[in-house]
């Protein structure tokens, strides 16, 4: 019988492989892509992005979370949340196949008329899939989910990259991101054991709504808050320069999501599983933060120092102004993953209400800044939306200690040794290379370099999360070389 900690562990494990196997696949395929591509054809889905991401979260309506944070969903709560996500999808897809060209009005575009409608057939096809990720998700069985993410990733890529050969520009981009959704919703039917049936009742639905609304609406607003840019890039700067700035976006959110997708496929169902045990549910969040910070601050802060030669030897010059914007992003995107962990154990909390109103204000907050600001540039605007997320890291930690007792002293001591040594590892690497002329040679160099100095400062300080990482992976090496 397997301890909380080897659970946990374990599902660390298997959720970094799957977002780590994800991240080096879109790496490869978004350098080939990149270079095909041209930044306006990238900004074309990316106007989209906004739409999609919020028709998916309304067809779901926050259910998925709610059943994970059930003590012991039953079939009928499975079920009913299959059959409503399946209702759900396709009456906002034929909602949104009419209002096709609305959008393509606002950002005075008519080729996104039938882009939109082909792009908004994702949130059908993840229907039919969101209870399925649930029950695995429930169960613990991150491996299973992995090996879905994984395929389905290099599935896409391969479709999109050959479409991207043959002309098809922005449609091998529409064409990953559909191709990706229906795989994964096939390989996590294959996996899951669960199956639905037509004898079905609604009153999960009803007893679930009051929290999984709050989680639908939060969900929402944390859509709009990261799409805001794109949203008002599209109408003001044109598919260009929004090309550009998705550009840098996903970049640093590949950094940044590999972190915080790991964390989100066991944090809640750990600290939910920990009940009224309060001292163990802090320790568990404490040892999963001083996790997080450990490879989230050199990880992107590391991305920002080599982000010039990164992105012109990997995609090409014509990504220049790319390039400029990144580092910004990846000095915001570093404290995105902390984000994340707060906010998952506020809703472990069963506070969906704190979840939803302190989301709602950063999105108002973030929106008002960035149409007050639209007139001064992109950088400007960059620059306001990577210095807001940061300070509303503190806002979620506020929740978080009124709940769980986590106070501001021990908050700063689990996250601020791993970001002033990732900060200063890069000010040591960026000072030494500085003066090497070739990209390739300075970009291998300061990714060698500033590995060896993390490694070796994080040594020097004896910091137990290092002594813990380091057992765990030679414990798997040991049993997988039993197998």
């Amino acid at each position: 019988m397997e301890t909380l900690k080897e659970k946990t562990a374990k599902g660390l494990f298997w959720g970094g492989m799957n977002n780590g196997v994800q991240q080096l696949l879109g790496l490869a395929f978004g350098i080939i892509l990149g270079r095909l591509l041209d930044p306006s054809d990238y900004g074309m889905t990316a106007m989209l992005a906004v739409f999609s991401v919020i028709a998916n979260e309304l067809q779901s309506s926050g259910f998925k979370t709610g059943l994970i944070n059930l003590k012991s969903p039953t079939h009928d709560d499975y079920n009913a949340v299959f059959w409503f996500n399946v209702l759900a999808g396709a009456a906002i897809y034929v909602v949104l196949w009419f209002c096709a060209p609305l959008i393509a009005d606002y950002y005075h575009q008519p080729k996104l008329i039938p882009l939109s409608r082909y792009v908004f057939l994702g949130f059908v096809f993840s229907s039919f899939g969101m209870a399925q990720s649930a029950y695995l998700t429930k169960q613990m069985q991150i491996k299973q989910i992995a090996q879905c993410g994984m395929t389905a990733t290099l599935t896409s890529s391969i479709v999109s990259v050959i479409l991207a050969v043959m002309g098809f520009g922005y449609w091998a981009l529409a064409t990953q991101y559909l191709l990706y959704i229906a795989m994964n919703t096939l390989l996590l039917w294959f996996f899951s054991p669960w199956r639905p049936t037509t004898k079905m009742t609604f009153e999960p639905i009803r007893r679930l709504f009051p929290f999984s609304f709050k989680i639908m609406l939060s969900a929402i607003f944390t859509q709009v808050n990261n799409n805001i840019m794109n949203l008002l890039l599209g109408r003001y700067y044109g598919e260009t320069n929004t090309g550009h700035y998705n550009q840098a976006y996903q970049w640093s959110s590949k950094c940044f999501l590999l972190v915080g997708n790991m964390l989100k496929q066991v944090d809640q169902t750990v600290l939910v599983g920990l009940g009224d045990e309060r001292e163990r549910q802090l320790a568990v969040l404490r040892k999963m933060m001083r996790f997080t910070a450990f490879i989230s601050f050199p990880l992107l802060f590391g991305l920002g120092m080599v982000s010039h030669e990164f992105i012109v030897l990997a995609i090409g010059e014509k990504w220049a102004f790319a390039a400029s914007l990144l580092p910004l992003l990846c000095l915001c995107g570093a404290f995105l993953p902390l984000s994340t962990l707060l906010t998952d154990s506020v809703i472990s909390q069963h506070r969906s209400d704190i979840y939803l109103w302190n989301t709602f204000a950063l999105g108002i907050l973030q929106m008002a800044l960035m149409v007050a600001l639209w007139r001064e540039g992109i950088m400007t605007m960059v620059i306001a939306y990577a210095l807001l997320n940061i300070a509303w890291v503190f806002v979620w930690h506020f929740f978080v200690q009124r709940l769980m007792n986590y106070r501001l002293i021990p908050f700063l001591k689990d996250i601020l040794p791993f970001a002033l040594a990732a900060a200063g590892v890069m000010a040591v690497t960026g000072f030494v290379t500085h003066a090497i002329e070739m990209l390739w040679l300075k970009l291998l160099c300061r990714v060698v370099l500033a590995a060896l100095l993390y490694y070796v400062v994080m040594r020097l300080a004896g910091a137990v999360i290092l002594k813990e990482i380091m057992a765990f992976i030679f414990r798997k090496g040991i049993s997988s070389g039993k197998d």
